[in-house]
């Protein structure tokens, strides 16, 4: 009998403690998260000038191409100056005549001036050939300005670009007529080395923004915005917010702001879309993974292990998600805090767990 005691007390000896479920655990760190509200935008450049004709005629030569990048003042349009060629010959035409006026009148002046010293006519003579002078002169006047006038009418035939940018679209052809009134320009040039976008959040949005904005302790709005391009990609160059159109629109109850962003390499054009994201910033918090928690009604909850890597079921206040994690209150869990990664249809409140270590959440 004794014999058989110590054989089965040995046998007790050799039994493997549990060592638990395997799993895989992080441990917590604090750090900092950003969060982002991305907001819808349109593109526009910095410049966007329409270019309309100055004078009417038949469009005769079209010197750039839709999208083509010109310098200011190169040459885009002609309009047909032969009319305006005319009127300039006509012009000049007139000049001449009226500085004959001006010369017979001048030499009428002249010839009655010493008879009316030596009192052989009445000095009434004198001032109307004066007067007559005078409007021979203002006369002329004229005909120089209407001069100056075609001048201008015919310079403005050749249509140059004002700014440096790039060509929109062209809606008329050679042959068109081009009229000053015109519903739609001949193109717009756009200057895009910078450009704004326009956004619009919701009122509460923006009071939220506005508070944030200004906030020197902690969750603090990022200063620089970033930009989502229609395929998704992230523009390589990060823009500043610098304006509100100051009221909030009562049928939308948004407001519109304008951010500014660098364009040196013309990515960006006018007309493009794209969403402005703007990053608040919680400095020194918990961040969990999405993976390691579990839903219960409206709760949510994770896994610890304590120092015997026994799980203890912990409800987690949420603050705000970054990417794939929570922001978690730091009432509820501490750095250095172990929890279960996954694998958490295997874990119940108490269980030991054998920790699989995935290191720090990062």
């Amino acid at each position: 009998m004794l014999l058989s005691f110590l054989f089965l007390a040995s046998c007790r000896e050799k039994e493997p403690e549990d060592e638990g479920v395997p799993l895989p655990v992080i441990t917590l760190l604090k750090e900092t998260a950003n969060v982002s509200y991305p907001y819808l935008g349109s593109i526009e450049g910095i410049v966007n000038v329409e270019i309309r004709p100055q004078v009417e005629g038949i469009l005769e030569e079209i010197y750039v191409d839709e999208g083509e990048f010109v310098k200011k003042g190169q040459l885009l349009f002609k309009i047909n100056d032969q009319p305006y060629q005319e009127a300039l010959k006509n012009a000049m035409a007139n000049i001449a005549l009226e500085k004959a006026k001006l010369s017979k009148a001048q030499t009428e002046v002249d010839r009655l001036t010493p008879l009316v010293q030596n009192e052989v006519i009445s000095e009434v003579r004198l001032q109307n050939a004066q007067a007559d002078y005078q409007v021979a002169q203002a006369s002329l006047s004229k005909a120089e300005a209407q001069a100056a006038s075609m001048r201008i009418n015919l310079e403005f035939t050749k249509i140059k670009a004002p700014v440096d940018g790039y060509v929109g679209r062209i809606p008329k052809r050679v042959g068109n007529l081009a009229t000053k009134g015109g519903s739609e320009p001949l193109t717009i040039l756009s200057d895009v080395h910078e450009v704004y976008v326009y956004f619009s959040m919701s009122e509460s949005d923006f009071l939220f923004y506005e508070k944030m904005k200004n906030d020197s302790t902690s969750k603090k709005i990022n200063s620089d915005v970033k930009l989502v391009l229609a395929d998704d990609t992230v523009y390589e160059h990060t823009g500043v917010i610098e304006a509100d159109l100051g009221q909030i629109n009562r049928s939308t109850g948004s407001i519109t702001l304008r951010a500014k962003f660098p364009n040196p390499d013309a990515v960006l054009r006018l007309g493009n879309t794209g969403k402005v994201i703007i990053e608040q910033v919680h400095p020194d918090v918990i961040l969990v993974p999405q993976e390691a928690t579990v839903s219960i009604q409206d709760k949510v909850f994770v896994f610890v292990l304590n120092d015997d890597n026994i799980a203890e079921r912990r409800e987690i206040t949420i603050e705000g998600v970054t990417e794939k994690r929570y922001i978690v209150s730091d009432k509820n869990l501490s750095a250095g805090d172990r929890i279960v990664l996954s694998g958490l249809d295997k874990v119940t409140d108490g269980i030991k767990v054998k920790p699989i270590a995935k290191g720090r959440l990062n």
